[in-house]
This record gives C-alpha cells, sequence and structure tokens, in this order.
C-alpha cells in the first residue's frame, strides 16, 4: 500500500494523529491515516515496538512517513510531552486495555476534561466490559468461525481488520468535529468485531462447503491442474458456460457433483499455460498457481 507522496484526495489532510498503539493493528491504521494525508505522530515506550524487533521489514513501512518518538509515559516528563503534544493533537489512538488507560491518566473522562477537543479512537480485543480479556488475533478469529482444523489463518484478518474500522473511526471523529467544533469524540474500535465483520459471508453460509463460494458450486473452486493448481471464479452463468464448453462438460447445473468431477478431470490433464490461454480467449476468470 503507498504511503508515498500523498493521494491527490486527502481527506486527513491538515489532521493530526497521535498514536501509543504498538504491534499491528495500531500502526497499520496509522498507515492508513498517513495516506490520506494525515500528520503521524506516535510514541513509543523506552523499549520500542515489539514489532520493530520481530520484523523490522513490516516495522519500517509501518511507519514510513510517521513521526516516531521514544518517551515513557510512566514518568513525569514522558506524562508532559505527550500531553503537550496533546495539545496540537486531533486524534488520539490507543491499544491498551482500559485499566492501563486509567493507570497513565488517560482514560476517556480524564482526557477529555483536559483536553476537550481531542477525539481518541480505543482499539481493544473486544467491547465493553469484554475489553480487559486478553487475545490476539487468533482468537478473535476462532471466536468468529474463522479458523477451521489446527492451520493458522493466512494472515492477521482480525488485526487487519481492525486497522480499517480504526481509519475509518478517524474519518468518524473528524466528521464529529466538524459538526461540534471544539468538542471530541471517543470512539472503541473492536477486534473481535472486525473479526465478526469479515465473517459475515460465513456467517450468512456463502463460504460454508454447502455455500456457492465455499465450494458447492463447480466453477468457484480450486483445482489441480497438470503443472499446478487453479483458482476458477467462474461463477456467473455466462463464465460457468464458457468454462464447461471448454471442457467439453454437457452440464451446466454447476452445484451437481457429476459437474465439478468432469472439470475436475479435465483440468487435471491441462497446464498452466494452457490454461492461461484458455481464459484469455474465452474471457473466463481463473489464476493458476505453482504448487
Amino acid at each position: 500500500m503507498p504511503t508515498s507522496p500523498a493521494p491527490a484526495f486527502a481527506p486527513l489532510a491538515g489532521v493530526r494523529v497521535l498514536s501509543l498503539a504498538l504491534n499491528l493493528p495500531g500502526p497499520a491504521a496509522l498507515l492508513r491515516c498517513r495516506a490520506m494525508g494525515a500528520s503521524c505522530v506516535k510514541f513509543e515506550p523506552p523499549t520500542g515496538d515489539p514489532m520493530g524487533h520481530y520484523n523490522k521489514a513490516a516495522y519500517a513501512a509501518l511507519h514510513e512517513g510517521v513521526d516516531v518518538r521514544t518517551a515513557d509515559l510512566k514518568t513525569e516528563a514522558g506524562q508532559e510531552e505527550l500531553h503537550r503534544t496533546l495539545e496540537e493533537t486531533d486524534v488520539l489512538l490507543t491499544s491498551f486495555r482500559p485499566s492501563a488507560l486509567d493507570k497513565l491518566g488517560l482514560g476517556w473522562a480524564a482526557l477529555h476534561a483536559r483536553h476537550p477537543a481531542l477525539s481518541q479512537v480505543a482499539i481493544v480485543g473486544a467491547p465493553g466490559a469484554r475489553a480487559e480479556e486478553p487475545g490476539h488475533d487468533l482468537t478473535y478469529l476462532a471466536e468468529s468461525g474463522l479458523v477451521t482444523g489446527t492451520e493458522l489463518p493466512p494472515t492477521l484478518y482480525a488485526d487487519m481488520g481492525g486497522a480499517v474500522l480504526a481509519s475509518e473511526a478517524v474519518l468518524k471523529a473528524l466528521l464529529h468535529t466538524r459538526a461540534a467544533p471544539g468538542t471530541g469524540a471517543y470512539l472503541e474500535v473492536a477486534l473481535n468485531a472486525a473479526a465478526d465483520w469479515l465473517a459475515l459471508p460465513r456467517t450468512w453460509g456463502l463460504t460454508r462447503p454447502t455455500g456457492a463460494v465455499g465450494g458447492a458450486h463447480a466453477g468457484y473452486r480450486v483445482y489441480p491442474c497438470a503443472d499446478g493448481r487453479v483458482a476458477v471464479a467462474a461463477l456467473e452463468p455466462h463464465f460457468a458456460a464458457r468454462l464447461c464448453e471448454a471442457a467439453g462438460v454437457a452440464s451446466r447445473d454447476m452445484l451437481a457433483p457429476g459437474t465439478r468431477e468432469a472439470l475436475a478431470a479435465w483440468l487435471r490433464t491441462r497446464t498452466r499455460a494452457e490454461l492461461e490461454a484458455m481464459a484469455g480467449e474465452r474471457d473466463v476468470p481463473l489464476l493458476t498457481l505453482a504448487d
């Protein structure tokens, strides 16, 4: 995701965001804010952000264009520096548990009393009373039914989804402030809610094994081919008809096991190059993959 130069349309141009959030969701949200034109500052503890230790490349990508400063918020000097900066900040981004924020004097009541024009976007694991519960991306995905078997999910969906919702919350805070100048807003973003949002297609049955995009439709599956795999996305009837025609499959019932078996048998005999050529000629959506 490019962050520099700023896009021509920058809805957060002139908005100042200060982040205290570590690891992935907060920095990813800050990355999106920066891409939308915000001026971004981040305070890190003297030990740094854990991601800066375990994945330097990811840390560098997430913090491109961000003014990163070191401040120990448990000290008087760190608190003074924080509040000086908050005087010039529009939105504060946090990812602490509520009890930790209270210990730092950054609970919303105290924060709002001291900086009434400041908005806060608080990233938590779960909403409301559950915000004190420990958790991580994996537990939130499991709670939402997005962990099947014992394989780990291929990416950190809850963290990245939460980052999107957090950057959306920054935009909401900006709209609130424009409607009520001088008055900040508090917005909570829960990572398990982000996972629930991403899980809605599965909740509706779309991506379950009996769903059209969960494997039941013969034109929407990953099949072995002669020298790899092919992701076929011939979901619409006209795409499915073209695929079946190319494969010499008479049936157009894409939910019938026989159709799936016939397509699988044909695809297994074709190379990636042959399938890509067929897709180009017949306008069939597919992508070949190496094993």
